[in-house]
C-alpha cells in the first residue's frame, strides 16, 4: 500500500464537474493498492496516516497529528501511485491491485478511517477526478505499508 498525504490548507475532488468531497485544514491522502494488501495491511496504513506528525505544534516544529489537530481527511484512490516506473518511458500497472481487490480494500480504508475521525470525505473509485488543492508548505509524503 502506498499513500501519498499532503498537508493542505483547503482540497476538493470532483467528478463530472460536481463536488463530491471537499475538507478544510487537513490531509490530502492519494492511495494505491497493491495486489499483496489486505485489511491488516490497510489498518497499518490509516492509523499511520491519521497518526503521522506534520502538523506544526506552539514551536513550529511538525510535532502534531492529523487526530491531534482535529483536522479533516480526503481520502482517494489513486491507482497509479502503485505502478511501476523503474523501467523505460511507460509506467507498468501489474504491481496495482486488481479493481475488485482495489475496491474492496479502498472502501475497507474509507470506513476504518471513519471509525477513527470524525471528518473523512472521498473521491470515487474509478471515476475520472479533478482533485484541486491548497498544500499546506507545501508538505508531501510518501508512505509505504507493508
Amino acid at each position: 500500500m502506498k499513500i501519498l498525504l499532503q498537508r493542505v490548507k483547503r482540497a476538493d475532488v470532483a467528478v463530472e464537474g460536481k463536488t463530491i468531497g471537499e475538507i478544510s485544514q487537513g490531509l490530502l491522502a492519494l492511495v494505491g493498492i497493491e495486489p499483496e494488501d489486505n485489511s491488516a495491511i490497510v489498518e497499518r496504513g490509516i492509523d499511520k496516516l491519521l497518526k503521522y506528525r506534520v502538523f506544526s505544534d506552539e514551536a513550529g516544529k511538525m510535532n502534531l497529528s492529523l487526530i491531534d489537530i482535529q483536522g479533516e481527511l480526503l481520502l482517494v484512490s489513486q491507482f497509479t501511485l502503485a505502478a511501476d516506473t523503474k523501467k523505460g518511458l511507460r509506467p507498468s500497472f501489474t504491481t496495482a491491485a486488481p479493481p475488485a481487490l482495489g475496491i474492496a480494500l479502498f472502501d475497507y480504508a474509507v470506513k476504518y478511517a471513519k471509525t477513527q475521525l470524525e471528518s473523512v470525505e472521498t473521491g470515487e473509485f474509478g471515476a475520472d477526478m479533478q482533485v484541486s488543492l491548497i498544500n499546506d508548505g507545501p508538505v508531501t509524503f510518501l508512505l509505504e505499508i507493508s
